[in-house]
């Protein structure tokens, strides 16, 4: 019986986590947990916001997501998948792609002084949208 329960446990898992992983591909938006819980669960109501969370986790930490960090904010999560920047309004709180060459060499260019050995980088710009501006009068 055991083996069953851990059989219906792992695919109900894998269920979940394909929801979770369909909200954020089709919100398009680099979206926060919340807003990827709120999508799963007019799908599924009776999923838990632990649940969704610890699936974005899981997906981010498999690749199947990235995870945005966000300096003063929420951590967002993008569908798409390889090395790329992004920017931050800061008014709305949007986040966007940023339409630029990844430069994967900047790690090899930096020297750090206190023996830190740098892997990887995420960089996030910070100004005003498009829109915003156009509200803004800028």
């Amino acid at each position: 019986m055991a083996g069953a329960q851990a059989e219906a446990k792992t695919s109900r898992n894998t269920v979940q986590r394909a929801l979770v992983l369909e909200a954020v591909r089709s919100l398009r938006n680099h979206p926060t947990s919340a807003d990827v819980y709120e999508k799963v669960r007019q799908q599924t109501p009776s999923i838990s916001r632990a649940t969704v969370y610890r699936n974005l986790g899981v997906l981010a930490e498999r690749g199947d997501v990235l995870r945005v960090e966000v300096p003063n904010g929420a951590d967002r999560y993008d569908f798409v998948q390889h090395p790329h920047y992004h920017a931050k309004c800061r008014a709305c709180g949007r986040v966007f792609d940023v339409d630029m060459p990844y430069h994967a060499d900047l790690v090899d260019e930096i020297a750090d002084a206190h023996g830190f050995k740098i892997e990887g980088h995420q960089i996030t710009f910070s100004g005003l949208c498009a829109d915003c501006q156009r509200v803004l009068n800028l």
